[in-house]
């Protein structure tokens, strides 16, 4: 039985990560190895730290990342991309020229007879107001065309500009560590989704930047997917058995 595979937050091109080519090309060289293996990927989210398509033009670079999703869904792998809050500004590209499913919405999904709730995890439980109020404005369908208004050049370093200066302002550049079950947004939105979705077997989601695997119920399991900057992190199933590892260059096998 093929295995599905889940990750997150690799936010290529990131002019706050030193090392961003070669962290382009770890995620690649991932991909390539589980390409026999794996019957699903699912990216859950902020793949680029910014993605925005005009309509004759994409964004610069990426192009080992995009040649390997291509040869991943022409293979016959279905790769599943979730938007986050970095690249939510995709009208079509990656569906059309790379073959990718897109999902903007959290999903509910039954894979190999067991039923998944899959999210980035953005806006789900935060009561930051101020956050809430700049996700409305990202997804906003009118300051959307503003900003495909904007000529590439000066949208483009506008977008990467904001994301280094968000993950900039944090202390070494790195997310707030878990902050236990009664505070961590992530963990009380499920808690809460689990009432109404008793039949719930595992909840994954990115955005966060940590590793969390949890036990919500004696059914139910949530894991956070850390992230593709540092700790090169994924979720393996296959079929029977659901577990996180580290992806480590010459020591992983998929």
């Amino acid at each position: 039985m093929k295995k599905i595979y889940f990750l997150s937050d690799a936010h290529l091109g990131s002019w706050a990560i030193p090392h961003r080519r070669m962290q382009e090309r770890r995620l690649v060289r991932f991909l390539d190895s589980i390409k026999d293996s794996a019957s699903a990927v699912y990216l859950l989210g902020d793949m680029f730290d910014f993605w925005n398509e005009y309509k004759y033009v994409v964004p610069k670079g990426y192009t080992r990342f995009l040649g390997k999703l291509s040869e991943l869904t022409d293979m016959g792998v279905e790769v599943h991309y979730f938007t986050g809050n970095h690249d939510l500004w995709t009208y079509g590209y990656l569906e059309q020229e790379c073959g990718v499913i897109l999902h903007r919405q959290p999903l509910t999904v039954e894979l190999y007879d067991k039923v998944f709730f899959l999210a980035h995890g953005d806006g789900l439980g935060d009561p930051d107001k101020q956050f809430k109020l700049l996700r409305w404005v990202f997804h906003n369908r009118t300051c959307q065309r503003l900003l495909n208004a904007v000529h590439p050049r000066w949208g483009m370093w506008f977008g990467l500009t904001w994301a280094k200066h968000s993950r900039m302002k944090r202390p070494d550049g790195k997310e707030p560590p878990y902050m236990g079950e009664d505070k961590e947004h992530l963990v009380l939105f499920a808690k809460d989704y689990l009432k109404s979705h008793t039949n719930l077997d595992y909840a994954i989601f990115g955005h966060r930047h940590i590793e969390l695997d949890l036990m919500l119920s004696k059914k139910t399991r949530m894991i956070i997917l850390g992230d593709w900057i540092q700790q090169f992190t994924y979720v393996v199933f296959d079929g029977d058995k659901l577990y996180m590892d580290n992806y480590i260059e010459g020591e992983t096998n998929p």
